[in-house]
């Protein structure tokens, strides 16, 4: 980068700067999101809440279902970077 592009740049590294903490932030949510371990207790937690009576079979059903496309999308995901 020459003196001339680094000058007329410099007003927009606060906007880089920003993207790229958002960039983190949301690579770091997805992890989250997309963790098999944490999708695993949230189907316990399906299942606690099912045998206490709180959720229908056909809710718990519905939840464990999109926890298991959540699964699978977070597997393919992994596997394509």
């Amino acid at each position: 980068m020459g003196l001339i592009t680094g000058l007329l740049g410099l007003p927009f590294a606060p906007v880089r700067g920003t993207v790229w903490v958002a960039e983190q932030v949301l690579e770091q949510a997805e992890k989250e999101y997309y963790d098999p371990g944490r999708i695993k207790a949230m189907m316990e937690e399906v299942d606690r809440l099912r045998d206490a009576g709180e959720l229908t079979d056909e809710e718990a059903v519905a939840q464990e279902d999109a926890l298991v496309e959540r699964l699978l999308e977070g597997q393919q995901r992994q596997g394509g970077q």
